[in-house]
């Protein structure tokens, strides 16, 4: 992949068939596991109703997921105490719908818009936002199957089973690094 550049108000990549194939993968997992989670929202009559979905109250047990869909808290001192498992579950069970239509709505842009066999990618300002957050949730998914931590070293041994994903992870970082600084440009 080159570098990502600007074209005006347009964001311009290019990838080999390879890399598109990794990142179309990637997202394609990471939307899969967050529409499983929405298909885990109750259903009942008053959603049905008012049209106000509610998601699950209680964190995804799956370590991506949790990492991807953390707790909610409130920003108001005066309200109850975030720790309170009451006002997690309701945080949660309000606010969780709209995380996962906003997170699978994010990988749907880049799915639509990285070629399946390679190219040029050409991206809106909205779609440059959309890539941004994809790639980031690509990037704490596979952090957190990794276990990436401050103290893990930039390479590991050849013998580790993580040395060539976390070789995909530092592609991911640079992928972004190099979006973020040709949208700010």
């Amino acid at each position: 992949m080159r570098k990502w550049t600007r074209d005006g108000e347009v964001v311009v990549g290019r990838f080999d068939r390879q890399e598109a194939a990794v990142v179309r993968g990637l997202v394609s997992q990471i939307q899969d596991m967050l529409l499983a989670r929405a298909d885990e929202a109750p259903q009942d009559e008053l959603s049905e109703l008012t049209g106000i979905r509610t998601g699950p109250s209680t964190a995804p047990d799956d370590p991506i997921l949790g990492r991807l869909l953390p707790d909610f808290h409130r920003l108001d001192p005066d309200a109850p105490d975030p720790g309170d498992l009451d006002s997690a579950a309701a945080l949660r069970s309000l606010h969780e719908p709209e995380l996962l239509d906003l997170k699978t709505g994010t990988a749907g842009v880049v799915l639509d818009t990285c070629p399946p066999e390679g190219g040029e990618v050409r991206l809106l300002p909205e779609q440059a936002e959309a890539w941004l957050a994809s790639i980031n949730d690509v990037r704490l998914a596979l952090g957190t199957a990794l276990d990436v931590n401050e103290d893990m070293p930039d390479e590991l041994p050849p013998d580790d089973p993580r040395s060539p994903h976390l070789g995909v992870y530092h592609w991911l970082t640079w992928v972004q690094e190099t979006l973020i600084e040709a949208v700010m440009s």
